[in-house]
């Protein structure tokens, strides 16, 4: 069954800037009461004004499993009800090996990444069970595609798409639903600053086909990700394009698996990316999506 947002309550983490902002803004272009939720009360507040509609902002941060309960609280107290929720928020981590990423680097990504996710997930719950309404998870092609220099947020967007397809069979018999949005490459600021400002990790995305790593900007992918939500799906991939390898990664991955490790440009790759992190120790902060 479809789900109409019109007057329904939906709430974004991560949803100051980037994909959060334009699926916060398809939400509402749709009737729907939307609550932005990020790190600073500033970039909510101005995200909520430019959205308009009713539109509300909170400071959260989705490391604080006790303040995002109470930040979803305060939106079921505002608005009466939750009945949609975006875990989006997330951040990437400057490109390094495992061996030679700062220990605390790796850590961080999977607390923002996977944990912040699960700990979404724990607040909205009692209010999507009993609105009967739809949790999604914000995942990524890096989720089955090989992680290489960004391990961490492999790791947890993998883990990300675990949990929703779990979420989803046990949310079943309640009448709600989950479901898993896989992005391609976004022109988001973590993007513009993960890629665009380090020539290795440029280099990675290089080694792929130029029509995959193609961007489509923050509104194409908010719109894709609310289609998704009214139609309840399991999954959504945005851009479509990565459909067809999502669907044939189990047989393609292991043959590239094999044939990348060996590839001259992916070793010189790697050796360039443990020389720079033992020079450095990956010293420049995570980038938020």
């Amino acid at each position: 069954m479809n789900l109409d947002l019109a007057g329904r309550t939906v709430v974004i983490t991560g949803a100051a800037r980037g994909i959060g902002l334009g699926t916060a803004k398809a939400a509402a272009a749709r009737g729907a009461r939307v609550a932005v939720l990020d790190l600073r009360q500033q970039d909510v507040d101005a995200a909520a004004s430019e959205i308009g509609d009713g539109a509300i902002g909170l400071a959260a941060d989705v490391t604080d499993r006790a303040g995002l309960a109470d930040a979803f609280t305060a939106v079921a107290e505002r608005f009466g009800a939750i009945d949609v929720v975006v875990a989006n928020a997330g951040i990437a981590p400057r490109g390094a090996t495992v061996q030679g990423m700062a220990p605390e680097e790796f850590d961080r990504v999977l607390a923002v990444n996977l944990h912040g996710v699960y700990n979404t997930v724990l607040a909205a719950m009692p209010h999507v069970l009993q609105n009967r309404g739809h949790l999604l998870l914000t995942s990524s092609v890096y989720a089955f595609v090989n992680g290489v220099g960004v391990s961490p947020y492999a790791v947890a967007k993998a883990g990300v798409e675990q949990l929703g397809r779990a979420l989803r069979v046990e949310l079943a018999p309640y009448g709600a639903t989950a479901g898993v949005v896989y992005y391609g490459f976004v022109d988001t600021h973590m993007v513009k600053v993960g890629f665009d400002e380090d020539p290795l990790a440029s280099a990675v995305t290089d080694l792929l086909p130029s029509f995959l790593t193609a961007r489509i900007t923050p509104e194409q992918a908010g719109e894709s990700t609310v289609r998704g939500i009214e139609r309840r799906a399991a999954r959504t991939i945005a851009p479509a394009r990565w459909t067809g390898y999502s669907l044939l990664c189990g047989l393609i991955n292991p043959v590239l698996d094999v044939i990348t490790a060996h590839h001259r440009p992916v070793v010189e790759l790697v050796l360039a990316l443990d020389v720079r992190s033992r020079a450095g120790r990956a010293a420049v902060p995570a980038t938020a999506e």
